[in-house]
Parts: C-alpha cells; structure tokens; sequence
C-alpha cells in the first residue's frame, strides 16, 4: 500500500508540472507578441512623422509678384508709408488711394517745444509740400489697413526674414520699413529724438516700400519714391537695412 500511496503521489506532482508547461509557454508567447506589436507600432509611428515631414514644401528659388505700382509723387514727398499701403490694399482687391490714406492716417506735430513726435504711434509731421515730415511705423499703418481688411491684416514685425518669403509665396506682397540706400546705415546717420514715451532714434534715410519678390541673390520691390516696379536690390544688404529699422512688416492672408 505504502508503494501504491508513493507511485500515486510521483504521478500527482508529474501532473502538475506537465499541467504548468502550457500556461508558461502561453506567457512567453503572449510576451513575444507584445513585444512584436510594440516594434510594429514604433515602425508606423516612424511612418507617419517621416510622411509628414514630405508633406513640407520647400519655397520656390524664385517670386515676383504682379502687384500695382503707385507713385508718391507729386502729392506726398514724405508719403511713402500710405503710398505702399494703397499698393497693398488694391492687391488685396480694395478700392483705395494713397490720398485718402493719407487724410486718414492720424498724425501729430513734428517738433513742438523740443519734443519730437513718436512715429510708432502716428505720422510725424507732414506728408505733403511745406512744413517738414519724418514717417510713420507699422502700429499705426496697421491700424489704418485693419479699417479696409480687418482680421486679414498680420502685422510681421519681428519676423525673420525666411517669415517674409514664406508670405511672397503665398503671393501676399509685404509692406516694410527701410532706408532709401537699402542698405545698413551707420551710426552717423541716426539722431536721438526725445518723444512724449522716450528717446527713440532715427534717420532721414527712412523709406517704406511694398516687397513684391526674392530670388536667391535679390529682393524686389515696388518703389514709391522712384515709381519703379519690381525694383531689384541686392538680398542681403535689403535685409540688414529692414532689420537696422527693426524688422517692420506688415501685409494680408
């Protein structure tokens, strides 16, 4: 009795180990999948982010805009700003002209006892014959535009530089703020004017032009000033002129 209780006891643990195998083959497939999904699923993750970073079109070498071309002169010889506004707005379908933009811009003194006016918050001066005039920046200007475009309007100051072409592609012409050399001034040619919010300064040299198209050497423009269409200037002394000016912007979607 004894050996059958023994040989019964052998064949019960025999049971048991045999009855474990499957569960603990079970387990190591079940891991062996899990590990295989996660692989599989890092692969397509791998996918997605390379197909979206196709998807990412590189500017075009090349962009020139067809866009109006509107003189300054005789009107407004310190009207520039307005000038190429009104050649913006009519891109952008607007019946506008650079005299109505000029009524509309507000304005303050040029000097008045010692105390210059600030072009960040409207014209200095006069834009038209007679008492002297400085220039506008873009606050004010797209203020102005925002009255005929609205939420359409994107101020781009501060923008970089690849920010502009990106907009030009997208055939939006730019309405910046430069010097009439286009190219970076020295330091001799500024001024320090005190303003009613501080000292700020500035230079004679001050233009504002629509850009109208770059290519890989070139920007061109349309000059108010000259009257001169899709003028081509040298790229990079265009840029560290707009960037001397503080990288001033401004144009539609």
């Amino acid at each position: 009795m004894k050996l059958i209780a023994y040989f019964m006891t052998l064949l019960l643990i025999f049971s048991v180990l045999f009855a474990c195998e499957p569960t603990k083959e079970t387990a190591k497939k079940e891991k062996a999948h899990k590990i295989e999904k996660k692989m599989s699923d890092e692969k397509e993750n791998e996918k997605g982010t390379s197909s979206n970073k196709k998807k990412v079109k590189p500017l075009p070498d090349q962009v020139i805009l067809d866009v109006p071309l509107i003189n300054q002169l005789p009107e407004l010889p310190n009207g520039c700003e307005v000038t190429s506004l009104a050649m913006m707005l009519q891109d952008a379908g607007i019946d506008v002209d650079k005299l109505t933009l000029a009524e509309k811009m507000k304005k303050v003194p040029f000097e008045e006892n010692g105390i210059h006016g600030d072009p960040n918050t409207a014209y200095v001066g006069n834009m038209y014959h007679g008492d002297p005039g400085y220039a506008v920046y873009h606050g004010p200007v797209a203020d102005l535009a925002k009255e005929y475009l609205g939420s359409r309007i994107i101020d781009l100051t501060g923008s970089d530089w690849q920010t502009i072409e990106k907009q030009l592609a997208a055939s939006h012409p730019v309405w910046v703020i430069t010097n009439t050399t286009f190219r970076k001034l020295g330091p001799e040619q500024f001024e320090t004017w005190e303003t009613p919010n501080g000292k700020i300064k500035v230079t004679m040299h001050e233009h504002s032009v629509l850009v109208t198209g770059y290519d890989k050497t070139s920007v061109y423009l349309n000059d108010p000033l000259t009257g001169t269409k899709n003028k081509k200037v040298n790229k990079e002394d265009f840029i560290e002129a707009w960037k001397q000016m503080g990288s001033q912007a401004i144009s539609y979607n």
